[in-house]
């Protein structure tokens, strides 16, 4: 390794080298010590369909021996064409169109130039703010961390992002100051209505939101009837609805579409993670059909996507992946088994007086840390409380994904569980133990 490649990787390892991964099959991921990790987590919340699957890799290995890849403005191809045909039929309503990308900070920089492009050909040239929310993460490219709240990320950024608007996180567990949970929907649409009356509804382009808040809030779903609401905001005004389900969608919380647990769908939506699963890299910006009249009537198709846009071998990963999810039922196994995830969550770990919240859908689940259950007080940053979970666990065999910061930018400890949707009974409950003594052991250092 080369001493800028050395320094990196002790970078993004809090100074502690990384081991090597060697090779994965399932739900088990090991390194070239034979070290065996259990993937409680799916990395990033990506690897759906677990490690070293056959049937995605042979389907690869075949579109790479036809051809790689048919750039976007030259050709077609089947794989691309058969993906978008099994998405459109998984979105259902008017969720119709798609540009697939490479990943999910492109899909929802492509989901803001849709929107932008939108409003532009319906010659509406002033409405290009967006609004988003507090405690939120939306991507890396610069537009996409322009409407994330997520200040440790933001920080270094700061004054080359664009203007965005930012209303209050919808989290039941922490609710607004003096705002009881059952009241969350109708104050957040109001707050949402005010902020688009203040900034002018002529000017604003889209409110962006996550389904179930990932990174930033540790698996935190929309309370009952919020998104209906902000729904009926944005459509009193124009303003579109842009759901951020790169890392909730895609069959993550047991429905395919996040949203559609809450009967809502938005304008525009963007999905990565579980897509291809991690296989190859692969993203898309789905839009509705109410979205594209004008945009094709304008300007003959959506201005947006790169060299690798709908790349062959990426869509054919896709196709393989969610063949596989259908077949084999995954999303319904999702729906079913994480409910059997979350009571043995609850069981084990519930009474701990260290844990303030388990929440999440699914096989997306987060359990939020504090100092003090009562009063729900965080505890201090300077513990980084959340480094040390993800170190233990790590020496223990679980890949989890704590992060920091939920509460209000700097303090809040939690862990994201997202396991593979095919991972078996016994497989969920091995990630259960293996958190369950990790937090033992470094509770017990506090």
């Amino acid at each position: 390794m080369s001493a800028t490649s050395a320094s990196a990787a002790a970078h993004f390892s809090e100074s502690k080298s990384l081991p090597k991964i060697a090779w994965g099959k399932g739900s088990y991921v090991y390194d070239v010590t034979g070290k065996q990790y259990i993937d409680g987590s799916g990395g990033p919340a990506v690897f759906c369909i677990g490690h070293g699957n056959a049937e995605v890799n042979e389907a690869i290995k075949a579109q790479l021996d036809r051809v790689a890849h048919g750039y976007r403005y030259t050709f077609t191809s089947d794989p691309l064409e058969r993906l978008t045909e099994i998405v459109s039929a998984r979105c259902g309503g008017t969720l119709r169109r798609m540009v697939f990308v490479a990943g999910g900070s492109e899909a929802v920089e492509s989901c803001l130039k849709l929107a932008l492009q939108y409003h532009a050909a319906r010659g509406e040239m002033s409405r290009r703010r967006f609004i988003a929310r507090q405690r939120s993460w939306h991507g890396n490219t610069l537009g996409a961390l322009s409407i994330s709240g997520f200040l440790e990320r933001r920080a270094p950024f700061e004054g080359a992002l664009v203007e965005s608007s930012f209303v209050s996180a919808a989290n039941a567990y922490r609710p607004p100051a003096g705002v009881k949970p059952e009241q969350i929907a109708d104050f957040c649409a109001e707050e949402l209505e005010r902020e688009i009356l203040r900034v002018g509804p002529e000017r604003v382009a889209a409110f962006v939101f996550e389904p179930v808040v990932g990174a930033a809030g540790g698996a935190v779903p929309a309370p009952p009837n919020y998104a209906r609401r902000m729904r009926e905001v944005c459509s009193k005004y124009g303003v579109l609805m842009i759901a951020d389900e790169v890392m909730c969608g895609a069959g993550r919380c047991g429905t395919w579409r996040a949203l559609a647990h809450d009967g809502v769908e938005p304008d525009i939506m963007a999905v990565a993670k579980g897509l291809a699963a991690g296989y190859l890299p692969l993203g898309a910006a789905i839009y509705s059909e109410k979205i594209a009249g004008p945009i094709f009537e304008k300007h003959g198709g959506a201005l947006t996507g790169h060299t690798f846009a709908g790349h062959t071998a990426g869509c054919a990963a896709g196709v393989a992946v969610q063949t596989i999810v259908a077949r084999e039922g995954l999303v319904e196994k999702v729906a079913t088994d994480g409910v059997h995830l979350m009571d043995n969550l609850r069981a084990e770990l519930g009474q701990r007086d260290y844990v303030g919240d388990i929440r999440g859908r699914g096989f997306f689940i987060g359990i939020e840390l504090v100092a003090d259950r009562d009063s729900k007080e965080p505890f201090d940053a300077s513990l980084q409380l959340h480094q040390r979970v993800r170190e233990r666990t790590f020496e223990n065999g679980l890949i989890c994904y704590p992060t920091g910061g939920n509460v209000d930018g700097v303090r809040g400890d939690q862990i994201i569980l997202a396991p593979p949707y095919n991972a078996t009974r016994a497989e969920l409950d091995e990630i259960v133990e293996k958190l369950a003594r990790s937090l033992t052991e470094v509770m017990g250092g506090i």
